[in-house]
């Protein structure tokens, strides 16, 4: 059927139109059907073809051309249906037990049955997840189509003749010949505070077996990035509790901050002790799953539990197995409910994992639609794909709440290679990088980051003034150390100078380390950066240097509370105070030395 239409003032010679029933109609009722078509259609000559079908429970469905108008028993109960879940979904409104019963009294005391216009189609093919629609010619990119078995697909394709539906549910229950009908609604997911500490599909399902969500809320999955004039600049610090991190390429709530390295190098677990270190700091975490293994999100699940982290995480899970079309639509629908959180003025952080794999899933449907996939960086490709996602993430201004999402989104290299085309679009999207070298990674230096290839476009704003004032130079002197130690390793007749900066340049490494799931605080970070920088960590053996760190922190916690208590609420690092832990720490360290050579003697 041709996607032509007819000039309003044309006469068209006959309209053929086909009229389901339950109780045969009378003559006046075909005749009152045959003037309603003329007048809509403009036509000269009516053919009414008529044939029982006994699921409508009465009344009658008029079919003509691509559209249709529901009179029947059945359409009256669609259409209330969609009254009442308009006013459950709706966000303004008290959905107390007593408020849903008078919603009821009042929707079915006053409710008056109107014919149903909808637009439908034909299925002509299908199979791989794609089913194509004759008809449906007015439907919308981004539209939901229903089809008769109650299967929901979205629009990705609109062509000439046909539109390219991408299935949600299994493609084995939809078939040639069968109906489609518009929707008039774009793709979205039912969203509540019901979904923190559960885990859901791309759809918004839930697949813990802990029992339904009810959602108070529809958004759309997509829609357009908040305007520059609607955003505040990224100042607030979003601590990941990781050292090297905070330290040297901060974070801020509103920030973009891509996590780039090889496979098996520690992406996931620096987002999962982001997602830890966020406990009863009131930011909502989502960690959106996608193209993983479902053992993968398991074990993940599984470490927010154990560290008490879960209650403030929403998991969509889009795994390996899925199809294609929920691995595509699962950041999105991570980011419309971030959004709902966010325009109650919350802080929320979401992690994608990975957009590498997000990229083969939107590339395998592009290729199931017959598309040309593009060139590399081509704009309307995989680049638009992951631009417009990421550009949700902002902080809006104080007039529309202040709230915020932040996007930690996850890509894998191959060998290193940051030039390739996906990590470059996602390097020039993002405002800044973490990358994490696999080279670094084997000799035991995890979180393995490259300090020369890692970055903050926000830096020192999103750090508080006593991070700031404790890094110093600490970026500069592990730059140094690496280039000196690449220069010294042949040598063997060092001066004294030489020696001490290798042997400084080793502690800081240590330091920097850090096992999974073991954040540290704000103070704890400045407290070892403090002691660092006045070189405390020389003249410990590097194996011994990580239990110093622990056993230090774990003392002034113990006994100089009101250390970490003025850096908590100052915020602030003073001279005084910077000269107090000098001299707190310079004590245990003698301490600590004599302890450790008494053990040994």
């Amino acid at each position: 059927m041709s996607r032509d239409i007819d000039l309003d003032d044309e006469k068209k010679d006959l309209v053929e139109a086909e009229l389901l029933f339950v109780t045969p109609p009378g003559k006046e009722q075909l005749k009152g059907f045959e003037e309603f078509i003329k007048s809509k259609y403009n036509a000269e000559r009516v053919e009414i073809e008529t044939r029982e079908d006994k699921s409508l429970g009465g009344g009658f469905i008029l079919r003509v051309e691509n559209e249709e108008y529901d009179w029947s028993n059945r359409g009256r109960i669609r259409q209330l249906k969609h009254e009442l879940e308009s006013h459950v979904h709706n966000e303004n409104a008290e959905n107390t037990q007593e408020n849903i019963i008078s919603i009821l009294r009042e929707q079915i005391d006053g409710f008056e049955l109107s014919a149903e216009s909808r637009e439908i189609g034909d299925v002509i093919r299908v199979g791989d997840g794609i089913a194509y629609i004759d008809g449906i010619n007015h439907a919308a990119y981004g539209e939901v189509v229903l089809f008769d078995n109650g299967v929901k697909g979205m629009v990705m394709n609109i062509e000439r003749d046909r539109t390219g539906v991408m299935l949600f549910g299994d493609e084995d229950d939809v078939y040639e010949g069968m109906q489609a009908a518009r929707t008039m609604s774009q793709a979205g997911i039912g969203v509540s505070e019901d979904m923190l500490g559960r885990v859901i599909n791309a759809l918004g399902d839930p697949i813990d077996g802990l029992g339904k969500i009810d959602t108070s809320a529809y958004k759309p999955i997509e829609r357009p990035a908040p305007p520059i004039i609607d955003r505040q600049p990224v100042n607030t610090p979003m601590e990941t509790g990781i050292l090297a991190i905070d330290s040297m390429f901060p974070i801020g709530r509103g920030q973009r901050e891509l996590i780039i390295g090889d496979r098996q190098t520690g992406k996931t677990s620096i987002a999962v002790d982001t997602i830890i270190n966020q406990r009863d700091k009131g930011v909502i975490c989502i960690y959106v799953a996608i193209g993983q293994k479902a053992s993968t999100v398991a074990r993940v699940v599984q470490t927010l539990k154990n560290n008490d982290a879960l209650d403030h995480t929403i998991i969509v899970n889009a795994t390996a197995s899925e199809p294609a079309s929920l691995q595509y639509i699962a950041p999105y629908a991570g980011t419309a409910v971030a959004e709902y959180f966010m325009e109650q003025g919350r802080d929320v952080l979401i992690v994608y994992d990975d957009l590498s794999k997000h990229a083969v899933a939107y590339r395998e449907i592009s290729l199931l639609l017959n598309r040309p996939p593009g060139r590399e960086a081509f704009p309307g490709d995989v680049f638009y794909l992951h631009s417009r996602l990421l550009e949700r993430s902002s902080r809006l201004s104080p007039e529309l709440g202040g709230g915020s999402i932040t996007a930690l989104p996850v890509i894998e290299t191959q060998e290193g290679d940051v030039s390739s085309y996906i990590p470059t679009n996602v390097i020039s999207i993002t405002d800044g990088q973490i990358f994490l070298e696999g080279d670094l990674f084997f000799e035991g230096q995890r979180p393995a980051v490259n300090v020369g290839l890692s970055v903050s476009r926000v830096g020192g704003a999103a750090q508080s003034k006593a991070m700031k004032a404790a890094a110093g130079s600490l970026r500069i002197d592990l730059a140094q150390y690496r280039e000196m130690e690449v220069f010294t390793q042949f040598s063997s007749d060092l001066d004294q100078v030489t020696k001490d900066q290798l042997e400084n340049g080793r502690a800081l490494m240590e330091i920097l380390k850090q096992p999974i799931g073991m954040p540290l605080s704000g103070p704890e970070q400045v407290i070892t950066l403090v002691a660092a920088n006045a070189k405390l960590f020389m003249g410990i053996p590097a194996n011994g240097v990580k239990r110093f760190q622990w056993d230090m922190l774990k003392d002034m916690k113990e006994n100089h509370a009101g250390v970490i208590s003025e850096l908590q609420i100052q915020q602030e690092l003073s001279q005084p105070l910077k000269e107090t832990i000098i001299g707190i720490v310079g004590k245990y360290k003698e301490e600590w030395l004599e302890q450790r050579r008494s053990k040994t003697e």
